[in-house]
């Protein structure tokens, strides 16, 4: 099948600084694609290069196939960093106007902007103005604005910055469903929590590069022989200097760890029991976290 969205050997330079450094990705048809990094990466520079706001220095961005259209756009969900929205009109004043500038018909958007409010839990809002309505509630009408129009490929900068809990299962769910429609989604993100409970595919990027890139499970399995859980009393602080480990993470009081290439689980574990009195020692699958430390640390 052809993917909805591929990037090659893309760049962007603001005068010595380069923003995004050849970077390369395909994101798969029917997948949710996570583009992550921390602030500064490249990864909004990515997106906006994507979506043809910004012109890359070199490189090509593709759509469905074939170098990038302007009428593919109409094919597009974009959802960008900037919240915008009309804060005078009503909430379905705006979603009619952001479906009408996408080609759809106004007899045709109304029932079905009645359907997505009641979906994201706004229909008591309809007829409100947008500045009455708080932020997370403001991202929900964006959302169903970017989704109106039904597009085969979500581009998302930062979907889930500022919203709480409740509404970031609501996203999640809503780009779930997207996904078994047979459609893509790529989101950058920050947050490596949620990008790997909902992706098929990532794009770890640092410093205008990409540092990994491929199919999630197939990373960890990857990876994950060395990637270990340790629940212990004592001195956890001497773990870091073990020539053995790479990598420690502590989450909840427990101990995520990661051994280096040459080292052994039963050998690290007869070194720590001379400092440590250990209740659990075993091998588990990593967290995306730690393949996002150690990938930057070896590109360094």
């Amino acid at each position: 099948m052809t993917p909805p969205l591929e990037l090659r050997d893309v760049r962007k330079s603001y005068g010595d600084f380069v923003a995004v450094d050849g970077v390369s990705l395909t994101v798969p048809p029917g997948s949710i694609c996570g583009f992550l990094g921390p602030n500064g990466a490249g990864k909004t520079t990515a997106v906006r290069m994507i979506m043809d706001i910004i012109a890359p220095d070199a490189g090509e961005v593709r759509f469905f196939g074939h170098p990038r259209k302007s009428e593919d756009l109409r094919r597009v969900g974009y959802l960008p960093e900037e919240r915008g929205l009309y804060r005078k009109m009503t909430v379905t004043e705006q979603l009619v106007f952001l479906g009408e500038i996408r080609g759809l018909k106004k007899k045709d958007l109304v029932p079905r902007i009645e359907r997505w409010l009641e979906r994201v839990d706004l229909t008591a809002w309809a007829k409100r103005k947008v500045e009455e309505l708080s932020k997370g509630m403001q991202q929900k009408v964006q959302l169903v604005g970017t989704v109106l129009h039904e597009p085969e490929l979500l581009i998302l900068d930062e979907p889930f910055s500022g919203l709480d809990p409740i509404n970031q299962e609501l996203f999640r769910d809503l780009l779930v469903e997207h996904r078994r429609q047979g459609r893509s989604v790529i989101f950058s993100t920050h947050g490596m929590d949620l990008a790997q409970r909902m992706c098929d595919h990532i794009c770890l990027i640092n410093r205008g590069s990409i540092v990994l890139e491929g199919e999630l499970q197939e990373i960890k399995r990857r990876v994950g022989g060395n990637s270990y859980r340790l629940m212990a009393e004592g001195d956890l602080d001497r773990l870091r200097d073990m020539p053995e480990i790479d990598q420690v993470l502590v989450q909840d009081g427990v101990v995520k760890l990661m051994l280096r290439p040459d080292a052994t689980g039963p050998e690290t574990l007869r070194r720590m029991v001379q400092f440590l009195n250990v209740h659990e020692f075993r091998s588990e699958e990593p967290e995306l976290e730690q393949i996002f430390i150690k990938a930057v640390r070896d590109a360094a």
